[in-house]
């Protein structure tokens, strides 16, 4: 019995990977837009397709993040500049995009941007500290696929949507986790609804990766700010030890992060590139055998391992 069982799941094993390994023909004659690509895994992903020989329409947030990518790309690759928290930023690059797809359409739209702070103790801030994030990870993102999905519908193609491993288990208070949880829940409702296009969606969910996001000094300066902003009893119940111990508790999880981004960036090119993408890639080690067997865990334990890892506020029972 067991040996059939085994028999059977190596059997599926190599029909998956013989699937995965098809690519898409004609590859240097589709087009990616890619958003974010200042730093990080924009930046590296930009460079990676256009090694590839592919078109790549890469949208940067500053002038200066758009002219170092030039210098490292080919002639092919051309930047734009584009903030998806602002509607006629997202129109303007969506004209420039259809000016340079034609008829061929958008073959990949990968979006990237994002930010992570301002994070922390979700009493400890306002209303906006969540707009600030929510703005660019999750109603930014939807903007831009909306205002590009015409175009990607009439190529066929791809829509890549990077999520994170805290889009299953939130770790951190803040709008950070909620974005990440609310990419999920708009990639599975598009994915659903443009199957009948030949349109496939993509869901990346990195783990611990050491990019701009990640920044520990970023993090501890965004907690100073946060705790500046809280009122005075929200810092009696917490206390300033609470907030020394929480960076002092973050930080080792920040130092194991990977330094390879190459590993996220090799999930977000099969899922432009093959034939049968899958509809989610966890990319890192930690993401597959940490993170995610944590989200399949009964909420009571989660709570507890959460509770037994992190500070205790100054007034806590």
């Amino acid at each position: 019995m067991w040996l059939y069982l085994v028999a059977l799941v190596g059997l599926w094993t190599l029909l998956r990977l013989f699937r995965e390994r098809k690519v898409v023909s004609h590859l240097h004659d589709k087009y990616v837009f890619i958003t974010g690509c200042d730093s990080g895994f924009g930046n590296l992903l930009a460079r990676q397709l256009d090694r590839r020989g592919m078109r790549v329409l890469a949208a940067c947030l500053t002038e200066e993040g758009a002219k170092q990518l030039r210098s490292k790309t080919s002639e092919r690759l051309e930047t734009m500049i584009l903030d998806v928290t602002k509607t006629e930023s997202i129109v303007a690059a969506t004209q420039w995009v259809k000016e340079r797809v034609g008829n061929r359409g958008l073959w990949g739209l990968v979006n990237n941007a994002g930010i992570s702070n301002p994070s922390g103790p979700s009493e400890w801030m306002k209303k906006q500290d969540f707009a600030t994030v929510l703005d660019v990870n999750l109603l930014g993102m939807i903007e831009v696929t909306l205002n590009m999905l015409p175009l990607v519908r009439k190529a066929r193609g791809r829509v890549v949507n990077v999520s994170s491993v805290v889009g299953r288990v939130s770790s951190i208070g803040g709008g950070y986790c909620i974005s990440k949880y609310g990419v999920e829940a708009f990639s599975d409702s598009l994915r659903r609804e443009l199957s009948y296009f030949g349109v496939k969606v993509a869901i990346i969910e990195p783990g611990g990766f050491k990019t701009n996001i990640s920044d520990v000094k970023r993090l501890s300066h965004n907690l100073e700010k946060l705790w500046d902003q809280a009122t005075p009893e929200v810092k009696e119940i917490y206390g300033e030890k609470f907030k020394d111990s929480y960076v002092k508790t973050v930080k080792p999880l920040v130092d194991i992060f990977s330094e390879d981004l190459s590993v996220v960036t090799d999930c977000m090119e099969h899922a432009l590139t093959a034939c049968h993408p899958r509809t989610r890639y966890s990319a890192g080690w930690d993401a597959k055998f940490l993170y995610i067997p944590l989200s399949y865990l009964p909420t009571f334990l989660l709570d507890a391992l959460y509770y037994w890892n992190f500070p205790k506020p100054a007034q806590a029972l």
